[in-house]
């Protein structure tokens, strides 16, 4: 295969986008990852094998792309920028094994094209843009999108909210759901200087294994989101008052809430995703 550890610095990037004429876009939030330990990082938490299929979500100029391509049975790049479309072919022509597509990853059936892959694993990865992160890991999870794991880097304001336990400031309804879905672990913080050009802010890497059920059981899942929803969308408010935009009365939230053992003056930062469980049965059974 072709050598490309050109890629994984500054000197190299830059002569990529001087010799294809690439520029940046600001819009589509593009910021190439330069630290190869940071690359080395991602590719060794995702646990790649020669049985895996790897989806890589916005691959840029293919400094994940290269690492996966020696590991992985088969490799999918999903790329927005139709700009980097001939970059990315000309870099991986000598790869027999990966696949580069000009798509929107949040329209390609990742169902369909996973089973066409027909191989034992699925490993996720990507470089999420910050402007469409929860967009895309929502719908990952939403999907129940038929992979082993997620690997992903995004803000390091996101990280923390995806990971956050029930008390803070940052737990709230991208937490839960997250947790619902997925265990969610860190891989590794990089700073923005690590990027070509360097973002505002720093990132961190998450990985999150998808659980084949749940964390919790609920009687009604779309409930159970409801809930969660209104109770975040006044997060100063108690819960007897924030259940309201569920669209249930006090006296309902109220019997609810006792129901489930829940203090009615609590708020929805302090419920588990347990204790959002227990309530959503405890609504069910109204």
């Amino acid at each position: 295969m072709n050598d490309l550890s050109f890629l994984y610095t500054k000197a190299g990037i830059d002569y990529i986008r001087k010799k294809y004429g690439f520029k940046n876009s600001k819009s589509l939030g593009q910021n190439f990852l330069a630290d190869e330990s940071v690359i080395d990082a991602i590719i060794d938490a995702a646990e790649i094998g020669p049985e895996d299929f790897v989806v890589e979500i916005g691959p840029g100029l293919g400094v994940l792309t290269a690492k996966e391509a020696r590991r992985a049975g088969k490799v999918c790049a999903v790329e927005l920028d139709r700009a980097l479309i001939p970059i990315l072919h000309d870099l991986f022509g000598g790869f027999p094994n990966v696949e580069i597509r000009n798509e929107d990853i949040l329209k390609v059936d990742l169902a369909a094209l996973i089973t066409d892959a027909g191989m034992a694993h699925t490993k996720i990865i990507g470089n999420l843009p910050y402007y469409i992160t929860t967009p895309i890991l929502m719908a990952l999870l939403e999907k129940r999108v038929p992979a082993e794991s997620i690997t992903v880097m995004m803000q390091k304001e996101v990280a923390d909210r995806v990971t956050a336990p029930p008390g803070g400031r940052t737990y709230g309804a991208l937490s839960v759901a997250c947790q619902y879905y997925a265990r969610v672990r860190e891989v590794v913080q990089v700073p923005k200087e690590a990027f070509v050009p360097a973002p505002k802010v720093d990132s961190t890497v998450l990985r999150l294994d998808l659980r084949q059920e749940p964390a919790v059981k609920v009687a009604d899942e779309a409930l159970f989101f409801r809930l969660v929803k209104a109770g975040f969308a006044q997060r100063r408010k108690t819960l007897l008052n924030s259940l309201t935009g569920a669209g249930f009365g006090k006296e309902t939230i109220k019997a609810a809430l006792q129901a489930a053992g829940i203090d009615p003056v609590r708020r929805a930062e302090t419920l588990s995703l347990e204790d959002f469980g227990r309530l959503t049965d405890a609504f069910a059974g109204e």
